[in-house]
């Protein structure tokens, strides 16, 4: 017989909170001076975590469609732009090509999972559509940022090489494809390595909360190898979109290179 699903008080919540303690107590032991993040963050986290809850609890009780878009429109923009705030480099467009890459992939994806692979009816039905866009935007966002990141340190660093190649008659993609492909490579590192490790090293948090909450461990297996999945393409194309467009931005229609557009924060 399975137990019950087991529901935490307060004072349990607070139990485990307490644990970040630990953190706070490295810190200060090797002086890394993340006290005060670390404490942003926990707050950050109760404070988010408890709005979410409560936004949702909402959303699940009317289930209507412009509702469940909308909230899914919010999560995409401010997953593009956290995506941006992780940069240590920037460019003019660099917004937009993190947002539009965001929107389009996690979009794509997403309704792929709702109406192709769950088949949920109706297609908006939010207990199934908010989390599947949710788990897919939270990777998504780490595979844009790091390509981001990645792309701009590459073209940085090599500017001589590039301005060089260009010089000698190559082509724009031909000077930025190393770069471009160091970035994309970059981007989707987190998700193979997890992919790689989920069920032997690591058990997911999809299926980690479908077994609390009592479900069969097989049709737990069964929802988080598709979230890996639909995770990993969402991450691809979210990737690849935006350092294209980076790329784009960064060298124009004559093949050169306009590094002067990149800028440190």
């Amino acid at each position: 017989m399975r137990p019950e699903y087991i529901d935490l008080s307060a004072g349990q919540v607070a139990v485990a909170a307490g644990l970040i303690a630990v953190n706070a107590a490295i810190s200060l032991a090797l002086k890394l001076g993340m006290e005060r993040r670390l404490a942003v963050a926990a707050v950050r986290t109760v404070l988010q975590l408890a709005l979410i809850g409560f936004v949702l609890d909402w959303v699940f009780a009317i289930r209507t469609w412009p509702v469940v878009l909308g909230l899914a429109a919010v999560m995409a923009t401010v997953a593009g732009v956290a995506a941006v705030r992780r940069t240590e480099r920037r460019y003019a467009g660099i917004w937009v090509n993190a947002l539009v890459s965001m929107w389009a992939s996690s979009w794509l994806i997403a309704g792929v999972a709702v109406a192709g692979v769950v088949r949920i009816d109706p297609w908006w039905e939010p207990q199934y559509a908010i989390p599947l866009l949710g788990m897919i935007l939270g990777n998504t966002l780490n595979g844009i940022a790091l390509g981001l990141d990645r792309l701009t340190e590459e073209l940085v660093a090599g500017r001589e090489r590039v301005e060089a190649m260009l010089t000698l008659g190559a082509t724009r993609w031909e000077a930025a494809r190393d770069p471009v492909r160091a970035a994309v490579r970059t981007g989707m590192i987190p998700i193979i390595n997890s992919m790689m490790v989920v069920g032997i090293v690591s058990i997911p948090g999809l299926m980690t909360g479908q077994l609390l909450a009592g479900v069969e461990p097989l049709s737990a297996v069964e929802y988080q190898i598709v979230i890996m999945f639909l995770i990993a393409s969402g991450t691809a194309l979210g990737t690849v979109g935006v350092v294209l467009l980076g790329y784009r931005r960064l060298f124009n229609r004559r093949h050169q290179f306009l590094h002067h557009a990149i800028e440190r924060r």
